[in-house]
């Protein structure tokens, strides 16, 4: 089954212990669909302005990606993004921010992807991600992101979204804020509580969680990796396994949400390699298959 993303294009600059990397490729729908790519067809939404320096098509030269749905505007700027890591790199520290294009309408919905059955609306403010939803016809599987933003200064646009999901991908921060609980169990169940069956839990280095609503729950741990040299994206490529494996089988039950929490670990484990999207693009289906087949092994007993 095809997959719909929607999510931004990002000019980044980013700085780690092990170097900064200035003006380089990002934005969520970026690694997301870098991810996905394995996995199954991607229609690719988004928005640019025309100061945008990458070719976006060259980039996803010989991947399962459709940019049919990419707006390069006229008079408008790409959204920029600068970041640093510091000590065990689990979070990031925004030093600059500047939304422009993403403070704009959302991108217009091709014709030929409104009938997709999974999308996935990346993080981007609540409204937005209402609006594409209101483009669509009706799909079979909806998920979202979120991020501390939009819970603080748009609370009552995230619950109406989450009334209209399937699924909430995010991070421990991000839940303990929206739900007040300390324990990520409680506030697991809380979201579900507010509209979605399924809530994953990111906890970057100690992997991540699920809960069901009928009760199910499942923790995974992080890939076993020695060194973490640019965190950035890595929520994004886990969002992307996780949704294009759950494409690619054409199911949501227990165990394939299971399978694809671990595809989605994987491919994090490719992001973090390096800068950018460069540990992304080195993965092949090969080394995707055998870092799968690790994580199976190591999560045995």
């Amino acid at each position: 089954m095809s997959l719909l993303v929607t999510g931004s294009v990002g000019i980044d600059t980013v700085r780690t212990p092990f170097g900064v990397n200035q003006d380089c490729i990002g934005g969520s729908a970026v690694y997301f669909s870098m991810a996905a790519g394995f996995f199954t067809d991607v229609k690719f939404i988004g928005a640019v302005g025309d100061d945008c320096p990458f070719d976006l098509a060259e980039l996803f030269l010989g991947k399962n990606v459709d940019l049919t749905g990419l707006e390069v505007r006229r008079g408008s700027k790409t959204f920029r993004w600068h970041g640093t890591y510091e000590g065990d790199m689990n979070e990031a520290r925004t030093d600059v921010v500047e939304l422009n294009v993403l403070a704009e309408k959302p991108p217009m919905v091709p014709d030929s992807f409104r009938d997709c059955e999974y999308v996935f609306l990346a993080n981007t403010a609540p409204s937005l991600q209402m609006e594409l939803l209101n483009q669509l016809g009706r799909p079979a599987f909806v998920a979202a992101d979120t991020m501390n933003l939009w819970i603080e200064t748009a609370n009552d646009d995230l619950r109406r979204l989450l009334n209209r999901i399937d699924m909430l991908v995010l991070n421990e921060k991000e839940a303990k804020l929206l739900t007040g609980h300390r324990n990520l169990l409680a506030a697991a169940k809380a979201i579900g509580g507010m509209g979605p069956r399924i809530v994953i839990i990111k906890k970057g280095e100690y992997g991540s969680m699920m809960v069901e609503r009928s009760g199910s729950i499942f923790l995974l741990p992080a890939f076993p990796t020695a060194v973490v040299i640019d965190p950035t994206g890595a929520g994004d490529a886990f969002a992307g396994g996780l949704m294009g494996y759950l494409a690619q089988s054409d199911t949501v039950d227990l165990a394939a949400l299971q399978n694809a929490m671990a595809y989605g670990t994987v491919m994090a484990s490719f992001t973090i390699g390096d800068f950018s999207i460069h540990g992304i693009r080195s993965a092949t289906r090969e080394k995707i298959e055998d870092r799968f087949d690790t994580l199976r092994k190591v999560t045995q007993f």
